[in-house]
């Protein structure tokens, strides 16, 4: 198993789970729009919403291609994103905040319709000692895509698509689904 990520801090937490639990994973800091890997796998999973990051559709290509050009002949890629209406009926435009026993956190959502973008502002607490707690800013930005210039991208990066479904039900995707999940296969390679 390999993980990549483009957070030492990510990256950091990972490796010291693996150590924990004795996995045996490869963990690489790289941009998932330039990674490399050192031969072909099986399958190539990515979560969290991960896609939702790369805001340029040629860079998601991009990583359709790199994507292809690991996996193995029919090769399985597994992926989700968040969806338009995630964006403009759920999180746009809204605060999100919530009082936890080791941590807190206020999210601020601001959704650019005409660009498709979603800016947040999260501003995590997080408890270092019994009653002091230190605070952590970070923005993102997140792009929503049409499902048909995601099935678009795939095809012109070599992928072939099989499915998607609604994350939450495993149903077919549905108008307000705020999170699906889409299967592609390799195609082209020969074993």
């Amino acid at each position: 198993m390999i993980g990549v990520d483009n957070s030492e801090d990510m990256l950091q937490i990972a490796m010291d789970k693996r150590s924990q639990s004795g996995s045996d994973i490869l963990y690489l800091l790289q941009d998932m729009r330039e990674f490399e890997l050192y031969g072909t796998v099986k399958a190539v999973i990515s979560i969290c919403d991960c896609m939702n990051y790369i805001l340029e559709y040629e860079d998601l290509t991009e990583v359709f291609r790199l994507v292809n050009n690991y996996l193995d002949p029919g090769g399985i890629f597994i992926f989700d994103l968040n969806t338009i209406y995630k964006y403009e009926e759920i999180m746009g435009d809204s605060t999100i905040a919530e009082d936890r026993e080791e941590s807190s956190f206020i999210w601020e959502n601001y959704y650019d319709r005409e660009a498709m973008i979603n800016e947040y502002d999260l501003a995590l607490f997080i408890r270092e000692e019994e009653d002091m707690y230190r605070k952590y800013v970070e923005t993102h930005y997140q792009k929503a895509y049409e499902f048909e210039t995601v099935l678009k991208s795939l095809a012109e990066a070599g992928l072939e698509f099989v499915t998607a479904y609604d994350a939450f039900t495993k149903e077919p995707v549905r108008e307000d689904s705020e999170r699906i999940y889409i299967i592609a296969r390799e195609r082209g390679k020969v074993e």
